[in-house]
């Protein structure tokens, strides 16, 4: 396929799949992100292959699940021995920039041991050329001084929100004002990128932290949004109930505490009332029109300069989040609001003008992308891929062998913010679980604990665990095997593609 000239990959951070007007989230106003959607596809049941960040990002530039790029946790390494999106990239020709983050670990076997890169969460993948990289965050918090904007001893009170602190969910606008936020940053970097390139081809990876938390937002964004008007939140009558069905749900509904996600917050999440929950969302929400306001800023200067119409344009995220659903914060465990996240592609080729405002129901995962951007730009997809082009979908066409259910993984391992593994007495090689989704059923496969199965056209919310009814019995073993035959499958295959035979090396296709 012909590439053509630029491609700006847009990753934002923490925001819910379904959370787009297009797909029903009506009380949202992103005029931009409409604007995308209605010139491109929208693809309804997209999913990540794990969570947190770290996971979620090497599933999206290497296009492996998680059991083969075995960075199972923020901090985790991620293998040298990988290529990624950047790299190939590189051998296309592209010089990849990258505004925002990876959260990526180096190979510890080929980086010394004190490394500053080991001493943060994580650090740029190897290959992308950094125009504005977030992860130790003085690059922000340096341009923020410069402006003027007198920083406290602890940074990061720039998120508290004004006045007295202790408030947690907060209708109050944050210290910081709209001109000097992270999401302004953000887009100042992409833009000074994009400036300079002088009519040259270009790949921008735009990332943005929001709607992450903190969930305090600059005015206006703070009160953009009423908390009457949004979703209730999807849980059982208590935490204590919504415990009761799973071991590692009920650590997490005890332990997980509100103080990252409101800055200030002093309870445990699962202690928010309807109404805390409501303008948590409410803020939330505030967070999204931010970021769409700033990439109108981006899309107008494709537009002025003549660039819009030769850009491939792909919005997507790393993550969900779980926003109270379930008596739970943030992106944990097996619920779909963690793992089910946005996609949008506007194809700008003539071949896409006949899907532009449709939305797409098959599954598609986060693994997808990369192949996706590689075969638009016309580079060769990696035999590690795990995932497929959607290019065809674009096109008006829907391969016929394409993928029936959605797998995705979680590693619950001890860390130093969270103790899992410790609580629940797993070995750490077993603190992990994986899914496989279709439209009738969920299962939940531990390693060390006992399985779970939703009927999901019964119980659409997931509270009814049907692994133990014998009626399901046949079920429990029918996904059971779905879950071995997707591992057999996929089990990392980078030099499988290769043979040696009398004639010499053979390269087979996938």
């Amino acid at each position: 396929m012909p590439a053509s000239k630029n491609v700006l990959l847009i990753v934002v951070d923490q925001w819910r799949g379904l959370m787009l007007p297009k797909l029903g989230a009506d009380y949202l106003k992103l005029p931009n992100l409409d604007r995308l959607c209605a010139e491109g596809v929208t693809f309804r049941n997209h999913f990540t292959q794990a969570v947190p960040c770290g996971p979620a990002r090497a599933s999206l530039l290497t296009g492996q699940y998680m059991m083969n790029h075995r960075a199972v946790q923020n901090t985790i390494p991620l293998s040298s021995r990988f290529t990624n999106l950047a790299h190939e990239l590189r051998r296309g020709g592209y010089d990849p920039a990258l505004v925002g983050y990876t959260t990526t670990t180096p190979d510890p076997r080929q980086t010394a041991p004190n490394d500053p890169r080991f001493f943060v969460l994580g650090d740029i993948m190897e290959g992308f050329h950094s125009v504005g990289a977030f992860e130790n965050r003085d690059a922000y918090f340096g341009w923020v001084a410069s402006q003027g904007f007198a920083l406290p001893k602890t940074r990061e009170e720039i998120w508290l929100p004004q006045g007295e602190p202790g408030a947690g969910a907060t209708g109050r606008p944050a210290v910081i004002p709209k001109e000097l936020s992270d999401t302004a940053w953000f887009t100042e970097r992409g833009l000074d990128y994009l400036r300079g390139r002088g009519g040259k081809p270009w790949f921008l990876h735009l990332g943005y932290y929001r709607p992450h938390p903190p969930f305090i937002a600059p005015e206006p964004y703070n009160s953009m949004y009423r908390p009457e008007d949004m979703p209730k939140p999807i849980r059982a009558s208590s935490a204590a109930e919504e415990g009761k069905q799973n071991a590692l749900l009920d650590y997490y509904v005890r332990n997980i505490k509100q103080a990252s996600f409101f800055q200030d917050g002093q309870a445990l999440g699962s202690d928010m009332s309807e109404a805390e929950v409501a303008q948590m969302r409410a803020t939330y929400c505030g967070l999204m029109s931010e970021i769409d306001d700033h990439l109108g800023r981006v899309f107008d200067y494709l537009e002025e300069t003549g660039q819009w119409d030769d850009t491939l344009i792909v919005f997507t995220c790393d993550h969900g989040e779980q926003g109270g659903d379930h008596h739970l914060l943030g992106k944990i465990g097996y619920f779909d609001e963690s793992y089910r996240i946005p996609m949008v592609i506007r194809d700008p080729r003539t071949e896409a003008n006949g899907t532009r405002g449709t939305i797409v129901d098959r599954f598609t995962e986060t693994i997808d992308t990369m192949p996706t951007l590689l075969d638009w730009m016309g580079l060769p997809v990696p035999r590690q891929c795990d995932g497929r082009s959607l290019l065809p979908f674009c096109e008006g066409t829907v391969p016929a062998d394409w993928r029936t259910e959605v797998h995705y993984e979680f590693d619950f391992r001890d860390l130093h913010y969270s103790k899992p593994e410790s609580s629940l007495g797993v070995p750490m090689d077993k603190c992990s679980l994986a899914v496989v989704q279709d439209e009738k059923f969920k299962y939940v496969h531990f390693a060390a604990l006992p399985p779970l199965l939703f009927d999901l056209e019964k119980d659409p919310g997931q509270f009814v665990n049907c692994a133990t009814d014998p009626a399901y019995a046949a079920t429990v073993a029918d996904y059971a095997r779905k879950m071995l035959d997707w591992r057999l499958g996929y089990a990392e295959r980078t030099l499988t593609g290769y043979r040696a035979t009398p004639q010499g090396l053979e390269v087979r296709a996938a």
